[in-house]
This record gives C-alpha cells, structure tokens and sequence, in this order.
C-alpha cells in the first residue's frame, strides 16, 4: 500500500499535537534548573511516561524484529537483556534521587575527582551521538519500508530531527517529559497493532509451525542466544544502566524518590511487555517470507523486517498512525537526548572550565546550544556512516557497562580511587575492540564471551590499581557517601 490522504491528516496532526504540547511546556522553562531537571516536581503518571518513553527508542522494534527474523525468538533477549535487571530499578531509583545532580558526570567529579568528570563528559557525548543516530536511522528504515521505499531514508531522519529540535530547544526536560507522556500511547499502538493483522495473514501459530524451523520457537536456541549469552546481556544491562548519562533526568526528577521508585519500576515494566510485541511482528514476517506472500521470498535487510509487516498488513489510516507511533517512539528518546547533551556540556565543561559565575540565563542558552550541535553531528553520523542499527545499539550498551564499572563500585566499594576508575574504563575498551580487531570483526559487533572478558578486565584493574594507589581523600569520600 502507499500513504494516503487519510494518512497523511494523521500524520501531520500527531506532528502538530507533539509540537503544540512541547512548546506549551516550554513556555514555563525560565531557569537551567526547570530546563535540565524540571525542578524535581513530576508526579507518579509523568515518571511513569517519561521513562517509558525515553527507554523505547524506534530502533528497537526495528532492530529486534530484525533479529527474531533472522534467529528465532531468541532474539528477544538482545532487547529483554534488562528483564531480569528489572527488580533491582526500585532499589536503584533512589540512588538518582539522592545524587542531587544535574548530570551523572557532576556524581562522577564527586566520587573520582575533575578529570574522571572531563573522561565520562566525553563518553556522555559520544553516547548521545551515537544513540541519537541509531534512533534516527532505525525508523527512517522502517518508515522508508512502509511506504514502499517512497520517502527516502535521509530525509526522514532530517525531518524527525527538525521537529523535537523545535520543541526541545524551547522546553527542555518539562517539553520532554510531557510530550513522552502522550507518545507512550502511540508506543503501546506501535507495539501490537500489527500482531492480529499479521496473525490472520500467516495463519496463526500453526501457520508459523508449519513454515519456520522449530528453533525458531525457542527463547534459548542451541546456536547464536545461549543462556549464557542472556547472562551476559543481563549483565550488559544491570551494569551500564547506572552510568547511561539521561538515567538522572529521566529517574530523578521525581517528587520524591518513592515516586521515582514508580516511575522507573513500572515505565520500563511496560517496556518489557511491549518487548514481546516487537517479537511476535519478526516471527510474523520471517512466516510471509517463508511463505512468499505479496510475493517477497527474501529481505537483503533483515532489519526491514517491521517495515515489511507494516507495508502490507496495514490500511489507510492505520499507516499514517503507524508512522506516527515510530516517530513518537522515537522523538521522545532524541528530545531528552538533546537536553540532557546541553546539561552534560554546560555543567560539566563550560561552567567549570570556560566561564563560571555567569548569570544563570546564559548557561540556559549555553546548554540548548550545546544540545542542539551534539544532537546535528548524530543526525550526520546517521545520514553517513551507520550501517547496522542492532549493533551500533549494542556498542552504546556495552561503553555504558564499561564506564559503568567504576560507578557501580565506586558506589558499593569505599576504597575504590579515581585510578582504578580509569584503568577499568581503559582496560575493558582495550581488551573488547583488540579481541574484534583481531577476529577480523567490526568493532561495533557484540558477542558474549569478548564482553565478559573485557568486563572482566574492567573489574580486575578496578580492584588492582585501587589497591596499588592511594585511597581518595577521606573528607571527599565520607561527604560523597
């Protein structure tokens, strides 16, 4: 099918909606602390949304249903990783409110000292610029495919950038928060609308018994998702969720921590769930290829998987809702990753290095400014380099478990020193990009047993040079605890 006027009034609604209510938000934004932070007011429903909304990006139905096609059901994992990490958010939520931090890079100066501030400033910005791109180029992808290939992949990724750099840059994190409330609808939509259409075309479960190998079934495949993979995803994720740098603005800007204890538990609960959805549209379009149906017989993209469950399940009207709840799944995530980049620079370099005690106004334009070019080189990095969705999402997981081990044991181990931080951080890059390197892989490529040496390294030189050097000052370490 191709995008119809029905469609397309749907489409260009949801775009003004989103705009309207981010730019109403942003009209209460005056100071850095109400752009960054929104104050710390938010309520339990508003938690709730904003971390669902920031947690679920439009790559992930992309990426995923992408791998379901190719390996079965087993793929889940690749995004289900945190499920069994999912317990531990109502006892992590208020770590983020006690932090009293605008950026976990201030929380990392704190425990470590300036300079480890200065080394995960960088990485904070890399993360965002790389997220961003993947975001980005996961739904123009999928956009691209529901149309036909009648809109062009760049330029879905220029116009979606337009948009919540518009309302961003006005509201920051109030515009942010809201607009993923509303959005989380249209996620929810996303994630199911296509399994009963899809489910009649392939002939239901038995339909995909009869066409798909039976592995295919399997939440642990012999081959590729073994449970040790899925313990070493586990691990990925309980780590790297502590140091991932818009973890503080979307889990501590609750009103107290019991209402950020609800908001990160449940938001991402309802992630878990909307998991399965993405699943089951991967299973549905491996069983029309298998099939042939609509006459495709094979994808050179697996990761055009959803958009081809999408092109020919859907009718006028639910395409252009469809391609609204991509963007919606999308620019919620980019939009706090454009505020949360101007928090990361302005607090955590320009305040500190280039121009402290300036009038609070100033860093409030610093940070939107800042924002706004570390969010265009990720649209330049989506436009021109990306080439895998699946993996540059897993190379942002895995840096973030790295940086994520000196945090974690900064925070359960008083004895651990600014030393010790950096060479977990150097040893477990050193150790996972030599292992690709040498293997002849790409170096954003993920496999299980490389991540747990490089994990492995990172702690091992944590525990050692912490040892070997002197403690951080008691003074310091005492306050920081």
């Amino acid at each position: 099918m191709q995008i119809s006027t029905l469609d397309w009034i749907i489409l260009v609604g949801y775009l003004i909606v989103v705009a309207a209510i981010g730019l109403a938000a942003g009209m209460r934004v005056k100071d850095t602390d109400h752009y960054f932070l929104g104050k710390r007011r938010f309520g339990k429903y508003l938690m709730i949304g904003q971390s669902f909304g920031i947690g679920t990006h439009a790559e992930m139905p992309v990426s995923l249903a992408g791998a379901v096609y190719t390996m079965g059901m087993s793929g889940i994992w690749f995004h289900w990783k945190n499920l069994f990490a999912t317990p531990f958010y109502w006892v992590m939520a208020p770590v983020f409110r006690r932090i009293r931090r605008t950026t976990i890079a201030e929380l990392t100066e704190d425990r470590f000292g300036p300079w480890m501030g200065g080394v995960y400033t960088l990485f904070a910005l890399c993360f965002f610029m790389l997220n961003t791109a993947s975001m980005l180029k996961g739904a123009a992808k999928v956009i691209n495919q529901a149309v036909g290939g009648g809109i062009g992949v760049n330029e879905v990724v220029i116009t979606m950038a337009a948009i919540f750099i518009l309302y961003s840059f006005v509201g920051g994190q109030l515009a942010t928060a809201w607009t993923d409330f509303f959005q989380g609808f249209l996620i929810l939509a996303l994630s199911f609308v296509l399994i009963p259409l899809g489910w009649s075309a392939v002939g239901g479960l038995g339909g995909m018994k009869e066409s798909l190998e039976t592995y295919k079934f399997s939440l642990a495949a012999p081959e590729g998702i073994t449970p040790w993979v899925i313990l070493m995803l586990t691990l990925n994720g309980l780590i790297g969720i502590m140091s991932q740098p818009h973890m503080l603005a979307a889990v501590g800007t609750g009103k107290d921590e019991y209402t950020c204890r609800v908001g990160f538990f449940y938001g991402n609960f309802i992630k878990r769930v909307c998991t399965v959805g993405w699943a089951l549209v991967g299973l549905i379009a491996a069983t029309m290829v298998a099939k042939g149906l609509y006459g495709v017989t094979s994808l050179a993209d697996p990761e055009d998987a959803f958009g081809l469950a999408i092109h020919h399940l859907l009718f006028p009207g639910s395409l252009g809702l469809m391609i609204a709840s991509i963007l919606a799944a999308n620019m919620s995530t980019c939009s706090a990753f454009m505020v949360d980049s101007g928090a990361i620079f302005t607090q955590g370099f320009y305040r500190q290095y280039l121009a402290s005690g300036k009038p609070d106004r100033h860093y409030l334009w610093v940070g939107r400014i800042s924002g706004f070019a570390v969010t265009m080189l990720g649209v330049l990095y989506a436009l021109f380099f990306l080439e895998r969705v699946l993996y540059s999402f897993l190379l942002t997981e895995t840096l973030a478990t790295f940086m994520g081990i000196s945090l974690v044991g900064g925070i359960v181990w008083s004895r651990a020193n600014r030393w010790g931080a950096l060479a977990s951080l150097m040893a477990a890059m050193a150790t996972n990009f030599l292992l690709y390197y040498l293997h002849d892989q790409r170096l954003d490529h993920w496999d299980a047993n490389v991540f747990f040496f490089a994990l492995l390294a990172g702690i091992v030189a944590l525990v050692i040079f912490s040892l070997l050097t002197p403690p951080e000052p008691a003074a310091k370490t005492n306050s920081f605890f």
